[in-house]
C-alpha cells in the first residue's frame, strides 16, 4: 500500500517496531516508515480505545501518537528514524511524570 517515491537503495538502519526489527530507509519519516512496515494501529484512544492511525501527517491531529525509546506521546509524523529506535503502541492516554517518563 504505501511505498517510498525515491526508492533508490540508499543507506538504511535498523530500528524495533512492537519487539521486531525492521530495516528502514535512513532519515525518513517515522509515520511513513511504520506504514510502509505495516504497522497498524499506531494508538488507541483514551475513550472506547477506538484504534487510530496518522492522519495529518504534519504534527496537527495527534492521531500517530507512540511510544519511542521509552517516552510516550510521541508524534511519529514528527519524527526522523535513527538507528535503534525503539516503538511500541500507544495504548489510551500516557501519564507524564518527571523528564516525559511515563508513570
Amino acid at each position: 500500500m504505501f511505498r517510498p517515491l525515491d526508492d533508490k537503495g540508499g543507506k538504511a538502519v535498523a530500528i524495533e517496531i512492537e519487539g521486531r526489527s525492521q530495516i528502514v530507509p535512513a532519515a525518513s519519516n517515522l509515520a511513513a516508515a511504520l506504514l510502509s512496515a505495516g504497522f497498524s494501529p499506531f494508538r488507541t484512544t483514551p475513550a472506547g480505545a477506538a484504534p487510530r492511525q496518522p492522519y495529518c501527517m504534519m504534527g496537527v491531529c495527534f492521531d500517530c501518537l507512540v511510544e519511542i525509546d521509552g517516552l510516550p506521546n510521541r508524534q511519529a509524523c514528527l519524527e526522523t528514524v535513527r538507528e535503534g529506535m525503539h516503538v511500541r503502541r500507544q495504548q489510551g492516554a500516557a501519564a507524564i511524570g518527571e523528564k516525559g517518563k511515563a508513570r
